[in-house]
């Protein structure tokens, strides 16, 4: 299968930008035929159709009438699936934290009108605990591919982040401390909320330390559902609170270099001890 993307590799300008932003936007970035095949692998998936064809009736008794998500995505067809080990995927990892590094795990997100917003916040989980092993990795890369095949506009369910913010420390932060001022020297610049606009097929490319939110979908948006599919790599390390068990299968199939990806510990309860 091709590539899915219409890049073989990341410039230097957008390296130096991951390094100083903590995340790199990249517009319309799939092929027509990726773009195409992502949307069909997310929506024609048995859980997804039938939240979407939900009936007003059936989605007023659901526990999340407005959005469906699952993690880890392990029921992935063929476009996502390549996702993984795209090319292009490689070489922006490869060139932005080195080679050194594991396939953590994947989610997946349809949000229907109605879908409420999320805070700013950041996903390095290793900062969530105070074990040894987690002191030991907060300084460890953890990047988060996030795909959008049908496009947001801004104001609706958009993602919004605040470019430099990976270099706060984040203990004991709240997005309003955040955006005060006061950690402004922290990061050598003015800290500041950016609302983001991409079209169909664009991806976004990020530190998971920086911070970054949702807005919401208004109830009269022009578009029914937002897709939005990500896949997470750690730098090589002992595994976090979401580090994924590799289904069977994955492994059966893998090529030399996704075998290297995923053959690493999967999170389970006590593997910190």
């Amino acid at each position: 299968m091709k590539s899915l993307f219409r890049r073989s590799e990341p410039s230097a300008e957008e390296v130096a930008a991951f390094h100083r932003d903590g995340y790199i936007a990249y517009p319309d970035i799939m092929t027509d035929q990726g773009r195409q095949g992502l949307i069909e692998d997310m929506t024609q998936w048995d859980q997804a159709r039938r939240f979407l064809a939900l009936s007003e009736q059936e989605r007023q008794a659901a526990d999340n009438p407005d959005v469906f998500f699952v993690r880890p995505w392990d029921q992935r067809g063929p476009w996502a699936d390549r996702l993984i080990d795209d090319e292009f995927i490689i070489a922006l990892l490869d060139a932005t934290i080195g080679p050194h590094y594991h396939f953590c795990h994947s989610a997946m997100n349809v949000a229907r009108r109605g879908a409420g917003a999320g805070q700013l916040h950041q996903d390095h989980h290793h900062w969530n605990h105070g074990h040894p092993v987690n002191l030991d990795q907060r300084d460890k890369y953890y990047i988060q591919i996030l795909y959008y095949p049908n496009g947001f506009k801004r104001g609706d369910r958009n993602l919004a982040v605040v470019p430099g913010s990976h270099k706060v420390a984040p203990l004991e932060m709240t997005p309003e401390r955040l955006l005060s001022g006061q950690c402004d020297a922290e990061a050598g610049r003015k800290l500041e909320r950016l609302e983001l606009e991409l079209p169909p097929g664009s991806m976004v490319y990020i530190n998971a330390r920086m911070y970054h939110g949702i807005a919401a979908k208004p109830v009269d948006s022009p578009q029914p559902y937002r897709l939005f599919a990500i896949d997470i790599f750690k730098e090589a390390g002992p595994p976090h609170r979401y580090t994924q068990e590799i289904p069977a299968e994955w492994l059966a199939q893998a090529t030399p270099h996704r075998r290297m990806l995923f053959e690493r510990p999967p999170y389970v309860e006590g593997c910190w001890d």
